[in-house]
């Protein structure tokens, strides 16, 4: 790992020199911005958290097919799930799945349960991406233990040019390794009051993956399409009123854990299909400090059918999500000035699900309240020293509709301290200190009934094991509570080496020391089972949610440099988590050490030519009876062509090879390998 990150800075440096050389001309690039996963618009430099934000420019190059491709490189973050895009969940410093918070366009997205991941909407609609890695509860409450997503969806001023008032947008596009054809259509347009999109898209498997050693991953073929209507109101030039709706759908066979290896016995045909909706308001009259409002009504509703293929057995997963939130911002003198983000949060979160009709055990009918109030305040002490504190107080109920499951009603405040302190106007160091909780899940709270099962065998005389797993529900949980430490210094300048170029580094150190550590263990023979039965004591296996204290603690570090006509950029992480104590197991959520590089060379405004490499480390700390990874590396190289002015200005090619070198790699704690060697086409036309 020390050879490949002198490498990279190595590798950094000397196109930052070449591009000195080589590049002519000043050039202009826009200062970076953290917004919707702050609740608050900040240059990146005046952000007092650990962030990272990928824009659509950047995204585009990666023809992303799921959502490893799109994000699964940016320091901090992995994508758990393996190669199959209906499985995968977010990983942000060994904190996963619902403890992160999810938001599409400002709402939430709450639905988790084992093995049917988290993100229901194309890649392609994704513009723009921010990341805060760290406790958030101070702002978005529960869930916030690892931090926050916020994806932005494309919408008509990312599409329309100077000028323009209707356009539209056709895309196609082709991957080798599982033969997948796409294909998309955005009509868009801005009359000055009124703007609108549309957009329909589709991606088409016509064959399963294959790893890098050629081994076919089976049962991986899941087609997809995906809607989305935008409509924009401004009625004034203070207020913006928005309509979101978007309808994603897949089908295909899969097995019943599709992060795992299809084994014929528990493929099931799966049918999806999710709706959000949007409804927001924002009112910022012009030239008032205390009034910058935002409101918006959410809503996701999700219906997934699996239709086992052996038996005919036939499930049905239903969630549905209402929400609202309400917050402003407001400037001020309070001998100081004051800046002040404020404001309430309330969703609700209903589950069902059957079995051939009948109520479903395994995801009992339940129901979830949670209402926050929240305020964060920065106090503008110097001129370059701020004082950050924020407070949160959550209220939650978890209701199950099963006879001998109790009622929980559980409170939380979240307290933050921090602070940003700029030494000079191209320094930034912060430090944060935060409390950050996540209540239960409706599925670790009430599960029960049959996880998994097989042929059952003799353990001896007098003694069998059933084949069957079950869950044992666990309704006195208690919600994960962490204290979370944070020392980062962000460097950004422009100008460097050459007129218009721009230099970014940022590092940070954490820790976090989390209470009631919501941990699942699935044990294969559990004595706790002992039952009388035929010709002896009959045992089962058992899958059980139990809090452990644990702690997590790691390095991260992120360079970017951009002359225009060269650029490169290193991210570097490094995490550890144990339970606590002495003789505490390393927890089996923790990634790998990883390095990844990019550099890329744009020989004319019309072409842009650039490479990624990823280099992770082997994982040999995991838990007991945990499965270790090896190392890996992995090259994808991209081209794009895109005219600027002449007959096929509106025309943008890109062109990919995502690992280049076939390698036969795992993502811990992934049990799949990912796809290998991927040639990747892809035309935009617009008009």
């Amino acid at each position: 790992m020390r050879r490949a990150f002198v490498s990279a800075t190595a590798c950094l440096l000397a196109s930052t020199a070449f591009a000195q050389e080589a590049a002519e001309g000043p050039l202009l690039l826009g200062e970076i911005t953290l917004g919707s996963a702050l609740r608050d618009d900040r240059a990146i430099l005046d952000t007092p958290v650990s962030g990272s934000v990928r824009t659509r420019e950047q995204l585009e190059t990666r023809q992303a097919n799921d959502f490893e491709d799109l994000i699964g490189d940016i320091p901090g973050v992995s994508i758990d799930g393996g190669p199959r895009g209906i499985s995968q969940e977010p990983n942000i410093r060994g904190f996963r799945d619902e403890q992160i918070v999810l938001r599409f366009d400002g709402g939430r997205f709450n639905f988790g349960q084992a093995h049917r991941g988290r993100f229901f909407i194309d890649p392609d609609l994704v513009q723009r991406v921010e990341v805060v890695r760290g406790g958030g509860s101070t702002l978005f409450g529960s869930g916030a233990l690892g931090g926050v997503l916020s994806f932005e969806t494309v919408d008509a001023a990312d599409l329309l040019d100077p000028g323009d008032t209707f356009g539209g947008q056709v895309r196609l596009g082709y991957a080798s390794n599982g033969e997948i054809g796409k294909a998309s259509l955005a009509l868009y347009g801005d009359t000055g009051v009124i703007d609108y999109l549309g957009f329909i898209g589709a991606r088409d498997f016509g064959a399963d993956l294959d790893s890098g050693n050629g081994d076919t991953i089976r049962n991986s073929q899941i087609d997809v399409v995906n809607g989305l209507l935008k409509l924009g109101i401004e009625p004034t030039e203070d207020q913006r009123f928005e309509v979101i709706i978007s309808d994603y759908a897949d089908e295909g066979t899969t097995p019943a854990n599709s992060s795992g290896a299809s084994g014929g016995r528990t493929d099931v045909d799966r049918d999806a299909d999710v709706t959000s909706y949007r409804l927001s308001w924002n009112y910022a009259p012009t030239g008032s400090d205390l009034l910058d409002l935002k409101a918006l009504i959410y809503g996701n509703h999700l219906d997934i059918s699996e239709d086992r293929n052996s038996d005919g057995r036939a499930d049905t997963t239903e969630y549905d999500t209402l929400g609202i939130d309400i917050s402003n911002r407001s400037r001020f003198e309070l001998g100081v000035p004051v800046s002040l983000v404020y404001g309430l949060e309330a969703f609700t979160d209903e589950q069902s699900g059957t079995r051939n009709g009948a109520a479903r055990t395994q995801f009992p009918d339940a129901k979830a309240d949670t209402v926050g109030f929240y305020a964060e305040a920065t106090w503008e002490l110097g001129a370059r020293f701020d004082l950050i504190t924020g407070l949160r107080h959550d209220s939650y109920r978890r209701d199950p509709d099963t006879a001998g499951l109790d009622t929980v009603d559980e409170d939380f405040t979240s307290p933050r301290i921090g602070f940003s302190f700029r030494p000079n106007e191209t320094w930034q160091i912060y430090g944060n200190v935060a409390r950050a909780f996540r209540a239960p899940s409706l599925s670790e709270l009430y599960n029960d009934g049959t996880h998994f099962a097989g042929d059952g065998f003799g353990l001896g005389p007098g003694a069998s094991f059933s084949g069957v797993n079950r869950f044992i529900p666990n309704p006195d949980l208690k919600p994960e509570e962490s204290t979370q430490f944070e020392l980062g210094a962000r460097f950004r300048q422009q100008n460097v080496f050459r007129e218009g170029d721009r230099l970014g580094f940022s590092a940070n150190a954490y820790r976090a020391d989390v209470k009631n550590y919501i941990n699942q263990v699935v044990t294969f023979i559990d004595p706790a089972t002992a039952t009388p039965g035929p010709g002896g004591v009959v045992f089962d296996g058992t899958t059980r949610t139990s809090n452990v204290d644990a702690e997590l603690y790691g390095f991260e570090a992120e360079a970017d440099y951009d002359a225009g006509l060269w650029y490169a950029s290193a991210g570097l992480s490094i995490g550890r988590g144990d339970e606590s104590g002495s003789d505490g197991e390393p927890l089996g959520s923790i990634p790998q050490d990883r390095l990844t590089l990019g550099a890329g060379w744009r020989p004319t405004p019309d072409w842009e030519v650039g490479a990624r490499a990823t280099f992770a480390a082997s994982q040999d700390r995991v838990p007991e009876n945990g499965t270790e990874s090896d190392s890996y590396q992995v090259l994808d190289l991209y081209v794009s062509w895109q005219p600027a002015s002449g007959r096929f200005q509106n025309v943008r090619i890109n062109f990919g090879i995502d690992n280049v070198t076939d390698e036969e790699y795992q993502i811990y704690p992934n049990g799949l390998s990912q796809p290998g060697r991927t040639f990747k086409i892809a035309s935009t036309f617009r008009f």
